[in-house]
């Protein structure tokens, strides 16, 4: 049962930043994961009032900010666009409408959740943390941060061309995914994140063109997703490249082999 003694509306960040400092006060996201919880918490910190639920998009990047949900992002035309409609596919297995109303990016980020479809798909961008205390930070250096007291106020993604593509492996359709596949191709590298391994996301890169990458050894020329030797050979060496564990869902040895499979189609996918 979740037991909240007091509830704040806060008119500031730096009132909510002074507020969250104590140990036993929460910031109250969308609400829907805190809510499952058996927890006492002694004052909810309510972002709600800050205006931090607008995506705002310019000529560089897409600010999204953290109260902004899960709806609003899989709706919005720009990221449709920009993403070739990867952002819309990451989230709208999420559960249901209803509740992809409430959650949140902010808290869906921060959280660093292992089964976040969220997380995975972010970190195939170029995608930065804009954090009230901390500043900018990017994504990849975010995941591995410890959890404090900080205030998440909106996400960065840089526009910059790209291509990319998002799938998963569900048990059942609204379920938590079995795996989270996202590969994007941009600045002259792949990037491949693998999320719900169970654990959060993580991202392999690759360098395109005329050199060899670390470790898988080969060359990826302009096109090299139409060679499906090639691609299968690089979607079993990426998928070699994460940990896996097991849960209830699934065991590693499925996740690892559906990882390959998920990371291939989705190679193949960006010549479309």
């Amino acid at each position: 049962m979740l037991t909240i003694n007091e509830y704040r509306k806060v008119e500031s960040l730096e009132e909510a930043y002074e507020l969250n400092q104590k140990k036993n006060n929460k910031i109250i996201a969308g609400g829907v994961w805190m809510k499952i919880g058996d927890r006492r918490i002694a004052t909810a910190i309510d972002l709600s009032g800050l205006g931090l639920d607008q995506i705002t998009e310019t000529d560089t990047e897409f600010v999204i900010g953290a109260m902004t949900t899960l709806r609003e992002i899989e709706k919005h035309v720009g990221l449709a666009a920009y993403t070739d409609g990867a952002i819309r596919e990451s989230v709208r297995h999420i559960v249901g409408v209803q509740f992809r109303n409430c959650a949140t990016v902010g808290g869906s980020i921060f959280g660093r959740f292992g089964f976040s479809d969220v997380l995975t798909v972010f970190l195939a961008m170029d995608t930065q943390v804009e954090l009230y205390h901390a500043g900018m930070v990017s994504l990849k250096e975010f995941i591995d941060m410890p959890y404090d007291n900080d205030i998440l106020v909106a996400l960065h993604v840089a526009k910059k061309p790209i291509r990319i593509a998002y799938l998963s492996q569900r048990n059942t359709a609204t379920d938590f995914p079995v795996v989270a596949c996202a590969v994007s191709e941009y600045d002259g590298s792949l990037h491949v994140s693998i999320g719900a391994r169970p654990v959060h996301a993580r991202l392999v890169e690759l360098p395109l063109g005329s050199g060899e990458p670390d470790g898988f050894g080969k060359q990826l020329p302009e096109g090299f997703e139409k060679d499906e030797a090639l691609v299968k050979e690089l979607a079993t060496w990426c998928a070699d490249q994460f940990t896996y564990g097991s849960n209830r869902r699934a065991g590693a040895d499925y996740r690892k082999h559906v990882a390959g499979v998920l990371i291939r189609r989705a190679i193949c996918s960006l010549e479309k």
